[in-house]
C-alpha cells in the first residue's frame, strides 16, 4: 500500500458556448470515459454526459449540476456518494397529452428496463413559460415566464414521494431556424443549453438537490445532413432517459464537514477548454492552486483564455494530451519530461 490518497480530477465544459466538444447531447462522453480510466473519481456536469436517448455506465464519475459544482469548489458543499436516489420528475403543464404520454412511457421504461428507482412525478401549476435568448457572444441562455410554479412542483415532489433527486421536463419553443439547422449540421451553438442551465440551478439553489432538465420538443423533420454529434438528439421523442440514469446515482449535496463526502480539498486536477476559463468554479479551483489544463482543440464563442485571469494553466493540444498529463500528474511525475522536449 502507497498510502496515496485518491486522485480526483474534475471536467468542465460549459453549457451553451458552442464547444466543438461537449457542445452537442453527450459528445464528451467518450472523453469522460476515457479520463475516468486514469484517476479515481472524475467530477462533471450533466450537460457533459446526458446524451438524449443513450448514455454510459460510469462507475467513476460524480455526476454534478453547474450550480453545485460552483459551491463545491467554493468549499461551500460537499459531495456525498449515495447507493440509489429517489428520482422524481416534473413536468411542464405547457407540453400536449402525448407528449407527456411519451415522457410518462420514459419513466415506466427506465424502472422495467432498467431498475431505476422513479418514484413519483408531478405536473406544474402553470406553464414554465420558457424563453431562449442568445447572447452577443453567440452563447445562449434562457428565462422562465413561472419560475414559482416551477418551485411548488418540486416542494410537492419533496413532500409526498420524498425525493432525493429531481428531473425537470420543460416545453422548450420548437426550433425550426436558420440558427437550429446550423446546429444539427454540427456548426452553431445548442439554442436550448443555457435556459436548461437556468432551470437546473434554480431547483438546485432553491433544495439543495440533485437535478438535471430534459426539453420536450417535437421531433424535427429527418434531415440526412445531420452531423454525428448531433445525431443523438435525433434518436426519439424524449431526451429524458440518460437524464434519469444520471441522476439515480448522482451524489447528494451536503453542507457541514462532519457529514463526510469530497470537498474541494481532495480535488487535484481541472480540465476545461482553453477559451471558457472563466467559470466559479475554475476560478475557484485556480485560486486554491490546483493543476489547471486548459485544451486548446475545443473551442468555443467564449474569448476567455487562462493567461486573461491570471490563470497559470498547463496548455495541451487535444484531450487525449490532457489524459497523458492527468495519468503523469497522479503518477508524481513531471509532465514535461514525457517526451522530447525536455526543458532547459
Amino acid at each position: 500500500m502507497s498510502g496515496q490518497r485518491p486522485y480526483i480530477a474534475a471536467v468542465i465544459i460549459p453549457t451553451g458556448i458552442g464547444a466543438q466538444v461537449g457542445g452537442y447531447a453527450g459528445d464528451a462522453l467518450p472523453v469522460v470515459r476515457v479520463m475516468a480510466q486514469v484517476v479515481d473519481g472524475l467530477i462533471t456536469h450533466p450537460n457533459v454526459v446526458n446524451g438524449a436517448m443513450l448514455y454510459w455506465p460510469l462507475e467513476r464519475v460524480w455526476y454534478v449540476e453547474g450550480y453545485a459544482l460552483d459551491r463545491m469548489a467554493a468549499g461551500d458543499w460537499g459531495l456525498q456518494p449515495v447507493q440509489q436516489n429517489r428520482v422524481g420528475v416534473v413536468l411542464d403543464q405547457a407540453i400536449e397529452p402525448d407528449l407527456q404520454l411519451r415522457h410518462l412511457q420514459v419513466m415506466q421504461a427506465a424502472q422495467a428496463t432498467l431498475g431505476l428507482p422513479i418514484v413519483g412525478y408531478g405536473v406544474t401549476d402553470a406553464p414554465l413559460g420558457v424563453g431562449l435568448k442568445t447572447a452577443d457572444s453567440g452563447a445562449t441562455w434562457g428565462t422562465l415566464a413561472n419560475p414559482e410554479s416551477l418551485l411548488r412542483a418540486v416542494a410537492q415532489l419533496k413532500e409526498r414521494y420524498q425525493v432525493t433527486a429531481v428531473a425537470v421536463v420543460a416545453r422548450f419553443p420548437d426550433q425550426g431556424d436558420a440558427a437550429v439547422m446550423s446546429y444539427r449540421q454540427g456548426q452553431g451553438v445548442d439554442p436550448l443549453a443555457g435556459a436548461e442551465a437556468v432551470i437546473s440551478h434554480l431547483v438546485v439553489r432553491t433544495f439543495q438537490l440533485p437535478c438535471a432538465h430534459a426539453p420536450a420538443l417535437r421531433p424535427l423533420p429527418l434531415d440526412p445532413r445531420v452531423a454525428p454529434p448531433a445525431a443523438a438528439e435525433e434518436l426519439g421523442y424524449t431526451f429524458l432517459p440518460s437524464v434519469l440514469v444520471g441522476l439515480s446515482r448522482a451524489p447528494a449535496y451536503v453542507n457541514r464537514r462532519g457529514q463526510g463526502g469530497l470537498w474541494t480539498e481532495q480535488v487535484d486536477a481541472v480540465v476545461v477548454p482553453a477559451t471558457a476559463c472563466g467559470g466559479q468554479a475554475v476560478l475557484h479551483w485556480a485560486q486554491q492552486g490546483k493543476l489547471i489544463i486548459a485544451v486548446r482543440e475545443n473551442t468555443s464563442r467564449m474569448r476567455v483564455p487562462p493567461a486573461a485571469l491570471g490563470i497559470q494553466a498547463v496548455q495541451v493540444d487535444s484531450y487525449l494530451e490532457a489524459v497523458g498529463v492527468l495519468a503523469a500528474h497522479r503518477a508524481g511525475v513531471d509532465w514535461q519530461w514525457c517526451g522530447r522536449r525536455q526543458r532547459p
